[in-house]
């Protein structure tokens, strides 16, 4: 029988900590469009870490910043194998409060498979032997 997968969202799989935060700010790569930008850097642990920062600012109601945050930690929860080895810090965009489920879910897709693609991209390459 196949081993299964753990969809749980535990306390070692957030960002909690303002240090934690602000170490992923100050040297962050970046993915951004119309609903999120998306800050992440290698952190060199086992796991995959999230943390949200949606700012009254941009996701006026409470509710709204909820619904984006609850949506955010579903996707990151069936990703966070792919993307393990890495501090990621989601900001979510005013676009994002109007949005549906299907469009912020598709965006934070897009963003893994991005995150995934320049981390892969920025590995060194192994030299093919010479024939």
């Amino acid at each position: 029988m196949p081993a299964l997968r753990r969809f749980d969202f535990s306390r070692r799989r957030r960002l909690i900590t303002p240090g934690q935060f602000q170490s992923v700010f100050a040297d962050a790569r970046r993915s951004g469009d119309r609903y999120f930008t998306v800050l992440y850097q290698e952190s060199g642990g086992a796991d995959a870490r999230i943390g949200f920062a949606l700012a009254k600012k941009k996701l006026a109601s409470a509710v709204t910043r909820n619904r984006v945050r609850r949506i955010g930690r579903e996707s990151f929860r069936h990703e966070r194998h792919n993307l393990a080895g890495f501090d990621i810090v989601v900001l979510g965009q005013p676009a994002a409060g109007q949005a549906s489920k299907a469009e912020l879910a598709a965006s934070l897709t897009r963003h893994w498979q991005r995150l995934r693609r320049r981390h892969d991209d920025s590995r060194p390459r192994k030299a093919r032997p010479a024939k």
